[in-house]
């Protein structure tokens, strides 16, 4: 390797030498190879900038000479006393960190930082999709329903059963069971929800077929849909009522969702009045706001028999512990707990079975800013019970039922709202 040269192949100059000044390794200007202070040649460190250069004792210190035709003045520049510094100036200690640098190299490290966080979130939520049971929800309807995209007004058609209660009976353990229908229609803002409850004793036409005509079939509750011909079956005959169509469909197991409790810490409910549970162990709740766990929520939303409304409670406490599970989820640190959001959300994943076409990760991005106060909770109107061919069921009201899924059909519910002076504070049963 010749003088000039610097040891990595190219002319000695500061911006070819990598290292602390950029040397291999971290080397400093003393640990260069090749004799040092004793004043023979060495190859240049870039120092002076001089092809060349050598460091010889003068005057009693060091001092780079530069070799050539470089000379004073030249490419090298006058000689430099210690640390680099010109002569006849002040020493002014170390060279001061070049912060523009820095701070482009730590915006690189944390862009790159955000970037796989993103894509690791992004593969967990693929996995939480993964994890989801699923069902064909619209086997025969319309030859399958197409996939609707998260754009605009989105209707989702909530089937709540409890595969855990002590009130079921030996044969419906394992069958479809539905406590709880609930149209809940977000509108193309995305900023609010609105969940009509439909009573499961709604006196209903029943269509003969997942694809059948509206006409066919015979009247009965609105129940019996899933005896007839399962989750299809009721999706075709809530479609054939509303004249809404849905998008998607999610069963929500109550039975499961003891688990989503416990993920968050419990919740708290209003009691509205003080009863003895009819299940073991036999529960006392005590008019107020109370603090439950898992087991103490499941068991209070179970209750109707103690209650003057009968279903219509239940399906008001439902309603209310839904309210309170997402405000826990949003409000208590949960979203911001690796911990604890991985436990909620894999605790609600088990509770849910979803459509083919459902897409948690799409839904969690479009309805991120969705809160328990942003939602309205409405039942479906209806005149009261009456009994019809030996049976008690709920007879709708057909005029005021009509405005009311007119409206989620033309995503109008705010001016429904409106004109109805339906409560919209998201308070159940309003």
């Amino acid at each position: 390797m010749s003088a000039t040269t610097s040891p990595w192949g190219s002319p000695a100059g500061r911006a070819s030498v990598p290292g602390s000044m950029g040397l291999p390794g971290s080397m400093s200007r003393a640990s260069v190879p090749g004799p040092g202070r004793d004043g023979a040649s060495r190859p240049s460190s870039g120092r002076a900038g001089v092809p060349g250069a050598r460091n010889v004792r003068a005057g009693g210190r060091d001092g780079w000479q530069p070799q050539g035709p470089g000379g004073p003045g030249g490419p090298g520049g006058p000689p430099r006393g210690p640390g680099g510094n010109r002569p006849g100036r002040p020493y002014k200690g170390k060279r001061k960190p070049r912060w523009g640098r820095i701070a482009l190299v730590a915006g690189a490290v944390l862009a790159a930082a955000a970037l796989f966080a993103g894509f690791s979130l992004y593969g967990y939520a693929n996995n939480l999709d993964k994890d989801l049971k699923r069902t064909d929800a619209f086997s025969d309807i319309t030859g399958g329903r197409p996939v609707k995209t998260v754009d605009g007004a989105i209707n989702i058609l909530l089937v709540g059963s409890d595969s855990r209660d002590p009130d079921a009976t030996k044969e419906d353990t394992n069958a479809w069971r539905a406590d709880t229908l609930i149209v809940m229609h977000i509108p193309a803002d995305h900023k609010s929800a609105q969940l009509v409850s439909i009573p499961r004793d709604l006196w209903v036409q029943i269509p003969s077929g997942n694809s059948a005509d509206c006409s066919s079939g015979s009247r009965a509750k609105i129940n019996a849909a899933f005896a007839f011909g399962g989750l299809p079956r009721a999706v075709r005959t809530v479609e054939c009522m509303t004249d809404v169509h849905l998008d998607h469909v999610l069963a929500i197991d109550f039975g499961g969702f003891k688990e989503v409790t416990d993920a968050l810490g419990g919740v708290d409910l209003k009691v509205d009045q003080s009863i003895t549970s009819i299940h073991k162990p036999f529960r006392k709740f005590k008019k107020g706001t109370m603090h439950m766990n898992g087991a103490e929520a499941l068991d209070w939303i179970r209750q109707r028999k103690q209650f003057a409304r009968g279903d219509f409670a239940r399906m008001q406490h439902q309603q209310e512990f839904l309210k309170a599970l997402m405000d826990k989820a949003a409000g208590s640190g949960t979203l911001s707990n690796p911990a604890k959001l991985n436990s909620f959300l894999k605790a609600t994943t088990n509770a849910i079975t979803a459509d083919q076409d459902f897409s948690l990760t799409d839904m969690a991005l479009q309805f991120r800013s969705l809160r328990g106060e942003n939602l309205t909770f409405i039942t479906s109107p209806h005149l009261g019970s009456q009994t019809i061919a030996g049976q008690s069921v709920v007879v709708s009201d057909r005029e005021k039922a009509l405005a009311l899924y007119k409206a989620v059909a033309a995503d109008k519910m705010d001016e429904w709202m409106t004109s109805s002076k339906a409560a919209a504070t998201g308070q159940a049963g309003s």
